[in-house]
């Protein structure tokens, strides 16, 4: 799924979709919030982050007042209408890397094949790693034939009650050494899905 299109001519973007979206996931809680420390909170320099405002602001999705910017209600439906949710779910040493971020990744399952893909995709933009689970056959798994609920009981419930998942949605944790690649890592490959 595209957010944002890369420009035709001129510099290329130091940034993505990851960071657009995680970018208004940020300002969805309705706080204001100033532009250099939503760059810290989503990863980028304050330009990829003062042109990320301008894209935003210019799609009615944001305001930026003195006071800080607020995420408008066209920028909540643009966020509730995209099918991946960030949830919180530790699969401790299951996932490589020392920051873990989670993101549900709604009627997605039967797009999960093996979770290569997602791994490829998390590591493409900087994380150490995704992993990816669905249920299959009642199962909480990690494709292709790790059966959590067989190997790890306690941690197959942990990420049912925590994550909500459904039998048609994939869960995608990324892992990285920092917070900011984890997120990427795991929303990157979430959108890939689409």
């Amino acid at each position: 799924m595209k957010i944002i299109d890369e420009p035709q001519y001129g510099p290329m973007f130091r940034f993505n979709d990851a960071n657009v979206y995680w970018a208004l996931y940020v300002l969805s809680d309705g706080k204001r919030m100033g532009r250099k420390r939503l760059a810290e909170e989503v990863g980028v320099g304050e330009g990829s982050m003062r042109r990320i405002i301008d894209t935003l602001k210019e799609w009615g999705f944001i305001l930026i007042k003195q006071t800080g910017i607020t995420i408008t209600k066209a920028g909540q439906a643009f966020l509730n209408q995209l099918p991946i949710r960030p949830v919180s779910v530790n699969l401790g040493e299951a996932v490589v890397g020392e920051y873990q971020q989670a993101v549900l990744v709604l009627g997605a399952a039967n797009k999960v094949v093996n979770g290569m893909e997602q791994r490829d995709m998390g590591i493409k933009v900087g994380g150490a790693g995704c992993t990816t689970i669905v249920i299959r056959d009642g199962n909480l798994m990690v494709p292709p034939d790790w059966n959590i609920d067989e190997k790890d009981p306690d941690l197959a419930y942990k990420i049912r009650k925590d994550s909500g998942i459904t039998q048609s949605d994939a869960l995608v944790v990324g892992g990285a050494d920092s917070r900011t690649s984890a997120v990427e890592a795991a929303v990157t490959a979430a959108l890939s899905m689409f």
